[in-house]
């Protein structure tokens, strides 16, 4: 039996890097979102609507050879009950659809986050780890969680959540993707002879922070869908070390040939609001792929990150325990995951 793996959220930061993963592999691979995937790729593209369940009905259908899922899929929505009703709503759809139509069907990865341990809400106890009592709900990631356990009692397949921190990978027209933040920053103030400030205030400078790589989330992903160790566990998944901003963020601003400065809290939703005309020029100038300014950058995700005043970090010894090892250097990973969007025409 040929594996199959259906990676719902195709086009976000999550998705693509998972595609890419197992690209060269001997494996199926079905694209699962509304928008086609505006990448090059082997992937069967199905544009199913995972809140429509006559849309999953009806497109789901068409991969009864499925034996693996990936869950990247998220929509944004103004409350966290809204949040839960509708997120909740499309993992079901595509589970329950998935189940009744793919009789070989082993695993689900469900991708959670920091949101898990309340980061968005303020500071929590780190590093964290899995066994940490939640917080007062609602938060989705529970819900979406509980009907995984439930849902699975008895049954052939299994499933294991991940949780990253602020994924770094290429993607773009994704909400939240820091690496686009800083290099259209970078890019920004490289054209207008201004320094590459730190956008947040000096706490953030100096606070503990993760991140993950696309690359090690995806082969994390592999990992759980092939060990049986993983089977109804919840694991977090950075590269592996801590950083301060006060570290890294000299190198990056050395990249794009610009001074630091100080930190300086400015709000890059309002100040990269007008942006758009000087884009165009320099994707103009410089050949650069053409995608909308607004597509291309979440200023607000930007924000929420750099502005974070407490230390973020995550205890990753329950998955080396299990058996994965895989890490990166995060200092070089900017650089090289910068590099590469400049190769590839999105940056100059």
């Amino acid at each position: 039996m040929k594996k199959t793996v259906v990676v719902a959220g195709a086009v976000g930061v999550i998705g693509r890097g998972v595609l890419s993963h197992f690209e060269h592999q001997d494996v199926e691979l079905v694209a699962i979102s509304r928008r086609k995937p505006d990448f090059a790729g082997r992937a069967r593209h199905l544009p199913v609507d995972l809140t429509d369940r006559q849309s999953c009905e009806t497109l789901l259908a068409q991969i009864p050879e499925a034996t693996h899922l990936v869950f990247a899929a998220y929509q944004e929505k103004p409350t966290p009950a809204e949040l839960v009703e509708t997120n909740l709503l499309m993992l079901k759809n595509l589970v329950e659809v998935l189940e009744a139509h793919a009789p070989q069907f082993q695993h689900i990865t469900l991708m959670q986050g920091g949101k898990a341990y309340g980061a968005h809400i303020g500071p929590f106890p780190s590093p964290a780890k899995e066994s940490d009592p939640r917080h007062m709900p609602p938060n989705f990631y529970y819900d979406q969680e509980d009907f995984l356990r439930e849902r699975s009692q008895g049954k052939p397949w299994s499933w294991t959540a991940l949780r990253p921190e602020a994924v770094i990978g290429m993607a773009v027209g994704n909400p939240m993707n820091l690496l686009m933040v800083i290099a259209i920053y970078g890019t920004l103030a490289k054209a207008l002879g201004v320094p590459m400030s730190f956008p947040g205030p000096r706490a953030a400078w100096d606070a503990l922070y993760q991140v993950t790589d696309t690359r090690i989330l995806a082969s994390a992903v592999e990992w759980a869908g092939e060990t049986p160790s993983c089977r109804g566990e919840v694991f977090n998944i950075t590269n592996g070390d801590y950083f301060r901003w006060s570290r890294i963020w000299p190198r990056i601003a050395a990249f794009f040939d610009v001074p630091v400065g100080e930190p300086f809290p400015l709000s890059l939703q309002q100040m990269m609001a007008d942006k758009g005309p000087l884009w165009q020029q320099l994707t103009q100038e410089h050949g650069l792929q053409e995608y909308p300014y607004d597509r291309i950058v979440s200023w607000q995700f930007g924000d929420f990150i750099l502005k974070t005043t407490f230390d973020n970090i995550t205890s990753t010894i329950k998955a080396r325990k299990h058996g994965f090892a895989d890490c990166i250097d995060s200092e070089e990973m900017f650089i090289d995951r910068l590099t590469a969007l400049r190769e590839q025409r999105f940056i100059p």
